[in-house]
């Protein structure tokens, strides 16, 4: 993620994962995951020093809480699939307050965290 945990957002890992330790990505690898480049196709090599943090930092079966720029996220969340990690991620609502002040509408937009969710993948089936 591009920001830390709050408060709640422990207590609720704590609660619902039973999650105790807490390991957060090292400034470098933070500075590649916040400048995911938006220009062209995704740059997976950018990504190998994240997958390496998470292969040495984790082990089986450890939740790995992923979210940032859709082709990364779904990078990464897919690597952890495939090495028996627990992708998830965190789910808000969004509470959105305009005013009009004159001409001019000001809108005023707050995300409120709701849980955490494991990602799922799709199992096949005939539709």
């Amino acid at each position: 993620m591009s920001h830390y945990l709050s408060d709640i957002q422990v207590e609720e890992a704590k609660r619902k994962y039973n999650i105790d330790n807490f390991k957060v990505l090292p400034q470098e690898l933070q500075e590649i995951w916040s400048n995911i480049d938006p220009i062209g196709e995704l740059d997976v090599d950018s990504l190998k020093s994240i997958i390496c943090w998470i292969q040495k930092e984790s082990n089986e079966n450890d939740y790995v809480l992923i979210q940032g720029e859709f082709g990364a996220t779904f990078y990464i969340v897919d690597y952890c699939f495939n090495i028996k990690r627990v992708p998830i991620y965190a789910t808000s609502k969004r509470q959105v307050e305009e005013k009009i002040q004159g001409e001019e509408t000001i809108t005023n937009r707050v995300f409120r965290h709701v849980n955490f969710r494991k990602y799922i993948r799709h199992q096949s089936t005939t539709i």
